[in-house]
């Protein structure tokens, strides 16, 4: 674990005497005591993530109505006080080789990411625009809808710069997820998909929000895939700790067919493997009629 990223939790509070700020937006001192309280509903690192997940509450999606990124407080500000913005912080921790801006140990100017989410091996420059992304791994538009709506803005902010929820990740792959859930996105790495998806339920554990019955279905046929796989540390980057099998199954049991792609969804669904990613046995290009990598939802 690299010394570069500051625990979000354990985040010391800054004065605000003498300054202010705009109303809408949280103090530090608020955003820092989101981040406690987060701290004291997450589970014990190292506990199994399907353990978390049978706690975690099942409800019905709430509507997006007045979501905005703006909700979730000002982009990759320096909730930690650490001197770097979360951006900076997650680069560092995730990337190797990194090189930083000169007179500077917080800007990341290069480096290079073992992507987790494509198995890829991705050189990064600051400003190309299109190798590296910072992915929410619960989706802040998916939080939104499972809890967030309800929140005051100081604890959007604490769980938009959480560590625990954020990864270096392909750009390609991050906007292909968009706001997606893991019932319609799963990293095309088979491998890391135990990984991912305890991450998630950690971030949703800690935060009180809770999964749809698609969403936890979803989460529970993958860790299935992998008993006994951890939650990971709050402040853990995509290598740190256990990580699973390095190799998920790569057809989950009796869920695929023998051979060739399903008929049409109804086949997929009667054989408990919808919905299919790009890539899964049994997929077909047919299936996936607005053509966005899954069929069946």
């Amino acid at each position: 674990m690299k010394h570069r990223i500051t625990v979000l939790l354990a985040a010391a509070a800054l004065g605000t005497a003498g300054c202010s700020l705009p109303a809408s937006s949280p103090t530090p001192d608020a955003v820092s005591e989101a981040a406690v309280q987060a701290q004291a509903g997450a589970p014990a690192a190292g506990e199994p993530a399907a353990a978390v997940l049978a706690r975690l509450a099942v409800k019905g999606r709430a509507p997006d109505t007045g979501y905005d990124r703006d909700q979730f407080g000002q982009q990759w500000a320096d909730v930690d006080h650490n001197g770097c913005d979360t951006r900076n912080d997650v680069l560092a921790r995730d990337l190797v080789d990194e090189a930083f801006k000169p007179g500077s140990d917080c800007v990341v100017v290069s480096g290079t990411l073992d992507d987790p989410y494509t198995g890829q091996t991705i050189a990064f420059r600051k400003g190309d625009g299109t190798s590296v992304d910072i992915d929410h791994v619960v989706a802040l538009g998916n939080a939104w809808q499972t809890g967030a709506f309800a929140w005051d803005e100081a604890r959007r902010t604490a769980i938009a710069n959480d560590p625990l929820n954020l990864l270096a990740v392909d750009y390609s792959a991050n906007r292909q997820k968009g706001d997606a859930d893991a019932a319609t996105w799963l990293p095309d790495e088979r491998g890391y998909r135990c990984s991912y998806v305890a991450r998630q339920v950690a971030v949703k554990a800690s935060y009180g929000l809770w999964v749809t019955q698609a969403e936890h279905d979803a989460m529970a046929r993958v860790l299935d895939t992998c008993p006994g796989q951890p939650v990971p540390a709050p402040d853990a980057g995509p290598a740190d700790g256990p990580a699973g099998p390095s190799t998920a199954p790569s057809t989950p049991p009796s869920t695929a067919p023998a051979a060739g792609p399903f008929a049409n969804c109804a086949a997929a669904r009667a054989a408990g493997a919808a919905p299919l990613h790009r890539g899964d046995p049994g997929w077909s290009d047919s299936m996936d009629g607005d053509g966005d990598g899954t069929a069946c939802e």
